[in-house]
Order: structure tokens, then sequence, then C-alpha cells
């Protein structure tokens, strides 16, 4: 560890000379370049701005309620293109409470035009939500039920809190020529090297010096990985009224081709929105256009149709 510090501490020094040698010889490029750096250094300080946030459930290893907050970061990198994987951070899980209620609160980056382009487009989004809890599970060894609901609220916690966590400082420089001079020590360089890298500003060193191996803060996903949870199956809803119009229940059809038996299907209903689940093959998640009574509604499974039908009595 002391050698690796003594080689990032090399490699500082000599930027550093490189930098010298440039303002003297060429104060035009060096000031182009150190303003060009400090507008990048200022785009990757910039603070995560929350989007939206989920309500779901830990299963393993101890249930617990669990809001992910979903955010736009301009320091995520965007994916190369649309078959590219798409990278993500996870801050680490933190436990709140409020009044007789206990819950874990988990942050999740994405780079604001993923999320941006997911907005206009329910498939991708959906896809995001999945990636971040396939994300959560694997990186923290959580087991999450699927069934999650959008809050009505942008984020759980309070924005500086999810600031800390997933910028994991604590407090947001003002100043990036301040925060260079302050970083620039020498107990701080030792301390980014065997703590965290993240902190040492990225404009430091040279692109091809910085090791793709700095630990596990941005994660990529590939959207193929979970393609096949994310199908979407055909379904038709209607609502069912009597003579005076009134709704009387709700009535949903969904064709699930390749499944032959109900023991596949997992099926969730609330008094405002449904999900199913078909063997990690259909997820169908809708709001209800209807309270519905959830004791009374009933599901049956057609195998020679593969079509399932749900019917939901309204409260």
């Amino acid at each position: 560890m002391e050698s690796s510090s003594k080689g990032l501490l090399s490699q500082v020094t000599q930027f550093w000379n490189l930098l010298d040698d440039l303002a003297e010889s060429n104060p035009e490029s060096y000031e182009k370049f150190i303003q060009q750096q400090l507008k990048e250094g200022k785009q990757l300080c910039a603070a995560p701005e929350p989007q939206f946030c989920l309500q779901t459930r830990i299963l393993k290893p101890k249930e617990k309620i669990l809001f992910i907050n979903l955010c736009g970061w301009k320091r995520i990198p965007a994916p190369q293109s649309t078959t590219h994987p798409v990278p993500l951070s996870i801050g680490r899980p933190e436990d709140m409470s409020e009044a007789s209620d206990v819950y874990t609160v988990i942050d999740v980056a994405y780079n604001p035009d993923v999320l941006q382009a997911a907005e206009e487009d329910q498939v991708k989004k959906d896809q995001l939500i999945w990636m971040a809890m396939k994300c959560i599970e694997e990186q923290l060894q959580f087991t999450l039920s699927h069934s999650y609901h959008i809050t009505k609220f942008r984020i759980k916690g309070s924005i500086q809190r999810m600031k800390q966590n997933l910028m994991r400082i604590q407090t947001d420089p003002t100043d990036l020529r301040e925060k260079m001079r302050k970083e620039l020590t020498l107990e701080q360089i030792r301390s980014s090297t065997v703590s965290n890298t993240d902190h040492f500003p990225q404009l430091l060193l040279p692109k091809n010096q910085v090791s793709g191996k700095t630990g596990c803060l941005i994660q990529e996903m590939s959207s193929t990985e979970i393609q096949v949870e994310m199908k979407r199956p055909i379904y038709e809803l209607k609502v069912v009224v009597d003579q005076n119009e009134k709704p009387l229940k709700i009535e949903l059809k969904v064709e699930l081709p390749g499944i032959n038996s109900v023991s596949l299907c997992d099926l969730s209903v609330s008094e405002d929105d449904l999900l199913i689940e078909v063997s990690e093959k259909y997820r169908l998640h809708l709001n209800l256009p209807e309270s519905v009574d959830t004791e009374m509604t009933t599901a049956k499974f057609i195998k020679e149709k593969a079509t399932l039908f749900v019917t939901m009595p309204l409260v």
C-alpha cells in the first residue's frame, strides 16, 4: 500500500511539473487547458438531482421496507451506444426511522441523459428500475421483492443526505480551485489511495493513468441481462358497469405465450395497482383506474390459450 501511495505521489508531481513547464513556455495554452479542466471538473462535482423514488421491500437477510431514490448525476458516464451496458452507481444503504416506522434508503445514480430518455419511454424506465434493483441485489447481497410502486415524492430523506451518500464527501465544494488546493496535500493523497481513489480530483491524472479497477463505485449493467424479465405482455383491461353506468369491477385479460402453468404466475394486487410476473419472462405493472377490493379479487388461467383472467370487484 505504501508503494502505491509513493507511485501516485510521483505521478502527481510529474504532472504538476509538466503543467509548470507549459505555463512558462505557452501561457495561452496553459490557461486554455486549465479553464477546460475547471469546466469539466465543475461538471464532475455537480450534485446529483433526484428524479423519482420507488418503494419496495427487502426480503432477505431481514425483511424491511426499502425506498430507492433514482437520481441523475453528471459524474456517471452515459452508455457509449444503445447496445452498450448502462453505467450506474449504488450508494450505501442507510437505515432510517419516522415515528414507529423503520425503513432503509438506497440511492442509485444514472447519467441524466439516460433518465431523460426513460421519461419518454416506459419500457426504458422499467428497464432502468430493474437494473437498479438487480444491481442492489448483487452488490449488497439483498433479496428484494419484485413488487414496487413509484411514490408521490421524488426523494426519500433529504437531498443533502443523498448528495453526501453518493459523493462520499461531507460538504459540496463551491470553489474548485480551493478544492484542488485542499486535496493536494500529502495526507489527502495517501488517504485517497488507501480508502477511496474516487475522492482524488479526476482532472489531476491523465486518463490513461487512471486504473479501471479502482473499486466498485460505478457499475455497468446491460439491458440484455434482464431483457427476458422486461417483456411486457399483451393485455386488455376494461371497467364493467351496471345499467346505471356505475362501475362494478375491473376485468383484465393477459396473454402469456409459452406459459403452460398457473404456478409460474405471480400476481400482486393492491387497491390501486397490479403487478404480474411470470417465470422471469413477463412483467406487467398497471395503475388501476378505480380502487378495487383485493380480498374479493380472483384470477383464472386458461392453459389452452395461455391466458390469465383477473377479476377485481370495486370497493
